[in-house]
Parts: C-alpha cells; sequence; structure tokens
C-alpha cells in the first residue's frame, strides 16, 4: 500500500466542463467532499471573496457542472464528485475577508425534487393488471431523471427471486395483484426509489469515478461486494477509530402477519438471525403471537404494524430486518486523506483486536482539504455478509497479554 503522507496533496476543481482558472483556485480556502448510500453526495468550497470579486461569477450559476478529483502528486487525482451548484452562502465580516461558499450536489437532487403519482403496471385484458418487477421499475426511476442505472447481477437475481414470489402468491387473486403493483403517492421520487431499493436488499450509489461522471446509478447489492478496497491499520495509517456494538440485536427478529381469506386464518411469519450461530431462523404460526426476540438476552424483536400479504411479506422483511442487523456494529474514524474511500467500499481494519477488526463496509466518506492538509472521515457498519468470512482472514486478530502480532505493514 502507498503511503501518502510523503506526498503533496492535489487537487482539480472543474465548472462547466472547464478547469478552474488559476485565480480561482489561489482563492480556495477549503472543499469538503462528502459521498453517501441513499441521499444525495454533497461539495462544498469555500473562497476567500476578496473585492467581493467572486460574489456574481457566471461560474457559480445554479445547474453548473462542478467536478473535484483529489490525490497526491506526481498521481492522477481521483475524481470524487460529478454534480450540479445547487446553492451558494456569502459572508460580509465586520472584521475580516468575505467569504463565499459554493455548494453542489449530484443528480439525484433532481429525482427528490419530483414527486409524481403514478402506479406501475401493465393493463392485461381478462388478467387485471399486472405489477412491472423492480428490475424495470428502478431503472426507469434513473433514465427519466437523465441518470444510467447499473444494477449488480447478485442484486438482479435476488430481486428476480422476489418477484417470482409475487407471481406464484397472487396468481389465483387479481385483488392480491393489484396490491403488489408498485405506487408512488405523496413521496419523492427519491423515496420512492430507496424504498425499493431497501425491499431487494440493495444500496444506491452514484459513481464518479467512472464514465459518464455523476450520471451513473449504481443498484448496488453489498453482498457482492466482499473483498477489501483499502487496508488500514492503527497506529500507523489509520488516525482515529470509535467501534461501538450493541448488544440490542444479538438475536433479530422481524415479524409480520398475513391474514389468508381462503382459509380464514391470520399467519404470524418471523424471520430471526442469531449472531452467535451465524444462522437464520424462519417461523410460520397460526394466529397472532406478538415476536419474543429468539430468546436470548438482549434481543430484538420487531412487529410489522401494517397491511401485509402472502406477496408483499418478503419484501418488506427483507426491508426491515437486514438494515436492523447491520446497525447491531458500527464506526467512525478518520486516516490522512485517502481518495479511495467512498460511500459503499469495503475496509480492512488492523490493529484494533478481533471484535473491532476485519471488514467494515462504508456508509459515508467526508473528504476534507484546507490549511490543515488532506485528510477523510467516514462512517462505518459490520454486515451480516462478513460474518460467513473467518476473522483471521479479515485482518481481525485477537489482542493476546496486551500485545497484538500483526505482520509488518504493506509496503
Amino acid at each position: 500500500m502507498t503511503a501518502f503522507p510523503s506526498y503533496a496533496p492535489e487537487m482539480r476543481l472543474r465548472f462547466a466542463g472547464r478547469p478552474a482558472p488559476a485565480t480561482l483556485r489561489g482563492s480556495v480556502t477549503g472543499v469538503t467532499c462528502q459521498t453517501g448510500m441513499g441521499d444525495a453526495d454533497r461539495l462544498e468550497v469555500s473562497l476567500a471573496n476578496e473585492g467581493l470579486r467572486w460574489l456574481d461569477d457566471p461560474l457559480f450559476r445554479l445547474d453548473t457542472e462542478v467536478s473535484i478529483a483529489l490525490g497526491y502528486a506526481p498521481d492522477e487525482p481521483r475524481r470524487l464528485f460529478t454534480g450540479e451548484v445547487v446553492g451558494s452562502e456569502a459572508s460580509f465580516p465586520a472584521d475580516g475577508m468575505p467569504m463565499l461558499r459554493v455548494i453542489a450536489q449530484d443528480r439525484r437532487t433532481r429525482l427528490a425534487a419530483a414527486s409524481p403519482a403514478r402506479w406501475f403496471g401493465v393493463p392485461i385484458p381478462k388478467l387485471g393488471v399486472l405489477p412491472l418487477p423492480d428490475l424495470v421499475v428502478a431503472p426507469l426511476l434513473a433514465v427519466e431523471h437523465g441518470m444510467v442505472p447499473l444494477l449488480d447481477p447478485l442484486g438482479a437475481f435476488l430481486s428476480a427471486a422476489l418477484g417470482v414470489v409475487d407471481v406464484v402468491a397472487t396468481a389465483e387473486d387479481p385483488s392480491m395483484r393489484q396490491r403488489v403493483v408498485r405506487r408512488q403517492h405523496s413521496e419523492t421520487t427519491l423515496d420512492f426509489l430507496k424504498k425499493i431499493a431497501a425491499e431487494n436488499a440493495w444500496e444506491l450509489i452514484v459513481e464518479h469515478d467512472s464514465e459518464p461522471s455523476g450520471f451513473v446509478l449504481r443498484l448496488m447489492s453489498p453482498a457482492a461486494f466482499l473483498s477489501p478496497d483499502v487496508t488500514l491499520r492503527y497506529g500507523h495509517s489509520l488516525m482515529e477509530f470509535t467501534p461501538r456494538i450493541s448488544t440490542v440485536g444479538q438475536v433479530a427478529r422481524v415479524s409480520v402477519r398475513v391474514w389468508r381469506p381462503e382459509v380464514h386464518l391470520e399467519l404470524t411469519i418471523s424471520v430471526g438471525y442469531d449472531w452467535d450461530r451465524q444462522s437464520l431462523s424462519i417461523e410460520v404460526s397460526p394466529g397472532f403471537e406478538r415476536p419474543q426476540g429468539g430468546g436470548s438476552s438482549g434481543s430484538e424483536a420487531f412487529l410489522v404494524d401494517e397491511p401485509v400479504t402472502i406477496a408483499t411479506a418478503p419484501r418488506l422483511i427483507v426491508a426491515k430486518l437486514i438494515p436492523r442487523l447491520n446497525r447491531r456494529t458500527t464506526a467512525s474514524g478518520s486516516c490522512v486523506g485517502d481518495p479511495r474511500i467512498t460511500a459503499g467500499r469495503v475496509l480492512r481494519i488492523e490493529g484494533v483486536g478481533e471484535t473491532y477488526g476485519g471488514l467494515w463496509r462504508v456508509v459515508s466518506a467526508e473528504h476534507t482539504l484546507d490549511g490543515g492538509g488532506y485528510r477523510t472521515s467516514f462512517e462505518l457498519r459490520k454486515e451480516i455478509w462478513f460474518g460467513g468470512i473467518p476473522p483471521a482472514a479479515q485482518g481481525a486478530v485477537r489482542v493476546q497479554g496486551g500485545l497484538l502480532s500483526l505482520p509488518a505493514p504493506n509496503s
């Protein structure tokens, strides 16, 4: 691994597809770039506004394309953000230099601004309205706002499998088939897409380092990306690290109530996950049973309190259970600026023991370049997909007698 601290930070800022003028680069006092899963990524550029020279500059008009790449000379910087100017803030202090802060967000902002009322179904004579599969609906939402959808093969397979459940469960019941048709009502297109993603175990990530930059919306299945992209070691490349583990959710369980009209019976379907055994449990029982959490100390139980059918139950369970499992172990940390660390990437953390070491998913990352240098901070989570991999293979090593035995750092 390259030791970045021995290099000088390099920034390339572009407005409207052209490199920022030298005079503008000389006025930049700091930049902050945030990437995350779900909501729009964000870039803030702070400028010393001497003589108010930048106050009405056309470079900062709303909807102007802006991009930034960060790295270390002499290597090529990595593009971290491409989006559009959405606002600016000026300050005129009584003493000191006037400042201007330019704010840009990625194109998910367009999805957040739209909230049409519609449904996604295909009328078929004698069969009624058949639901469009999520494999079609989600890409359509991206395309109508000028984005290029990219769906991982594993995510497509899981979504198709859930779609088969929809078809089988509603084959003999036209009224139930109507209930699985996707409807957007009183919500933004981004919120609607986020709901679809949650019910298919996807994450929404904008790809900035691939072409066309800032236009590619990845519907990512985290289970398909388990190899570490970056390795950080405490006392070497990892500056700060604050992990948190909660005993709440030791055995997570989600229950839904399903009414079966053909037998006039209500069923309770419960799906739970045992962290200690790394096993999934499924229970189906007649009547209403309030979930008890699996009988483990500190276990979590959650009852879905909304209308559920046998067709919609699997997606609701996926949407409610997986996020709760992935909130069990979280962390925050920072390191010397590393442009490879962006939302959705996998970090391998070493030198922090067995419990907190190993693989972590980057939930959000913030890159800051200012007078203090280039640094990266991040929010992380442990995922159930990492649990099936031996901790030692992930770089998690038990602390014995206050000593941690690790191989020499990579060069």
